[in-house]
């Protein structure tokens, strides 16, 4: 079965998110919106958006992070029997004329976890830009791998079955932790991943809600837990890369 749709967190973005969710419902894509402790500005735009039709909003009344409101999200998106889900920033990031190759991707398998990596235009900060590439290492040492492309970039389309199981059984980071956790931990459970290019802007206006030193204390502590992580893994994921 391949019924997915868009869980979308949503904090603080109410001058972007309608050209979001207008972009995905004319994709025929059903969005499920996840107010997570927005102002009184976002909140009324998201409950107006509720009133369309294949909109569904839910609201966590206090702020939980991106990994928590992807989360709910999710668990809300399997609840009304949606087998797929796409994880897509509300700020307008992701340029969404790239869908239809994902959702088709998708559909052809559905078994897969279908991310996205960045093609960067001028607008991204320098900073931000070399940061990541810090995390690329990490992550291929803690995987001993280098499948994965990019463990940053939220723009992905996730079978919904294996990640509400790693949901249930592991406490993933509920922050800007979360999109780097779930990856290597679902890679160590041999989740299929394919990927796919998708290009990424930085809106001049855009809010970003990256807190510089409490979440890359959070990202640099997820790092050490999952090097630990790989070491008890070690013997597995060595006999994979040496298996025929």
């Amino acid at each position: 079965m391949h019924n997915p749709c868009a869980v979308i967190p949503v904090f603080d973005h109410e001058h972007a998110v309608t050209h979001v969710v207008d972009a995905l419902r004319l994709a025929g894509l059903p969005c499920v919106l996840v107010d997570d402790g927005s102002g009184p500005a976002c909140a009324q735009v998201l409950q107006a958006l509720a009133q369309r039709d294949g909109v569904h909003l839910i609201r966590l009344p206090v702020n939980q992070g991106k990994g928590g409101a992807v989360m709910a999200g999710f668990q809300e998106a399997a609840q009304r029997g949606y087998s797929h889900a796409l994880q897509v920033d509300a700020d307008g990031q992701h340029d969404l004329s790239d869908l239809a190759r994902f959702l088709q991707l998708s559909h052809q398998h559905p078994e897969a976890l279908v991310c996205g990596y960045p093609q960067y235009d001028a607008s991204v900060p320098k900073g931000r830009l070399y940061a990541r590439y810090l995390t690329h290492v990490w992550v291929w040492i803690n995987t001993l791998s280098l499948q994965i492309r990019d463990s940053m970039c939220g723009f992905r389309i996730y079978p919904l079955k294996p990640v509400l199981r790693l949901i249930d059984a592991v406490h993933l980071g509920r922050r800007m932790d979360f999109d780097t956790e779930i990856l290597v931990r679902l890679f160590w459970r041999g989740q299929p991943m394919l990927w796919l290019p998708i290009r990424v802007h930085y809106p001049a206006d855009g809010r970003s809600h990256f807190r510089l030193f409490h979440d890359n204390a959070l990202i640099s502590k997820m790092h050490a837990k999952l090097f630990f992580g790989m070491l008890l893994r070690l013997p597995v994921l060595l006999w994979r890369k040496v298996r025929p």
